[in-house]
């Protein structure tokens, strides 16, 4: 089980290495900037510590 876990994490860390450069929009034209990239990607970052959260309080079995 651990080393599912580890394979899924490190599938999970490529996958964020290549999708943060796009989700964080770069500005264009006038008038303010457009944060919505880095804010959908602090809304994943967040989502994931939640999510490890449940999964280490409801899930995760003691040793």
């Amino acid at each position: 089980m651990k080393r599912l876990l580890s394979h899924m994490g490190a599938i999970t860390g490529v996958f964020l290495v290549q999708a943060l450069p796009v989700l964080a929009n770069a500005p264009e034209g006038e008038g303010p900037p457009d944060y919505s990239g880095i804010s959908a990607i602090y809304y994943v970052l967040i989502g994931g510590i939640l999510a490890y959260g449940v999964y280490d309080t409801f899930f995760k079995k003691s040793s």
